[in-house]
């Protein structure tokens, strides 16, 4: 059960660094946001951030679990499909990052985020927003369903949602010179070629694993 409980945490780390990763716009308005205000509001808002990554991932463990019922049958395919969304996702990651190498994330001011309540519902509603993170939560539970009880489940969720927080708090408080470096072309290359390589190393153990 411990041996059980360790591989969930360590899958929910992984696949937490793996989406949140990536440097893009979302991370370019916390750092900024947080040289332009304080700590306190950056923290709220890089944790605004996790929150989104955590219920999309716990949506997708839940949406899973009761899909996973009914597809028992196919689940050999089904793990096959999984392996090409999540190959799919990763070569969309790097593609994506090839082409913006040279060019600047496009960061939207948003007015009003002056306290760590407001910083926090922001973050989280803009990071919602994003759809490729549900679809990556949901390919990767759909794939590992079949050995997981709810215990596990909320071992995996929880490893994921810190995994991000930890990333998108060591953002907020890098501000200034880490910043510069990961908002950077190359930083940003950099980041998403790793994400790529995890999220393709994910799907590929979809199958093998």
């Amino acid at each position: 059960m411990t041996a059980g409980l360790g591989e969930a945490a360590l899958a929910g780390m992984v696949a937490g660094y793996a989406v949140a990763v990536p440097v893009g716009a979302i991370a370019a308005l916390l750092i900024s946001l947080t040289a332009r205000t304080s700590l306190r509001i950056g923290s709220a808002a890089a944790l605004g951030v996790a929150t989104a990554d955590g219920l999309y991932c716990a949506l997708a463990v839940v949406g899973g679990a009761a899909v996973a019922r009914l597809v028992e049958p196919v689940s050999g395919p089904l793990r096959w499909a999984a392996m090409v969304v999540l190959l799919a996702l990763a070569a969309r990651t790097a593609y994506t990052a090839w082409r913006a190498r040279t060019d600047a994330p496009t960061v939207k001011a948003v007015r009003g985020l002056t306290s760590p309540g407001r910083a926090f519902l922001g973050l989280l509603a803009l990071t919602v927003l994003n759809p490729s993170t549900v679809v990556y939560f949901t390919a990767l539970v759909l794939g590992r369903q079949g050995d997981s009880d709810a215990v596990t489940a909320v071992v995996f969720v929880a490893a994921a949602f810190l995994a991000s927080a930890s990333w998108q708090l060591l953002l907020a408080a890098g501000g200034g010179l880490l910043g510069r470096v990961l908002t950077g072309p190359r930083g940003r290359f950099a980041t998403a070629t790793v994400s790529s390589v995890v999220i393709a190393v994910l799907a590929v153990g979809l199958v093998l694993g």
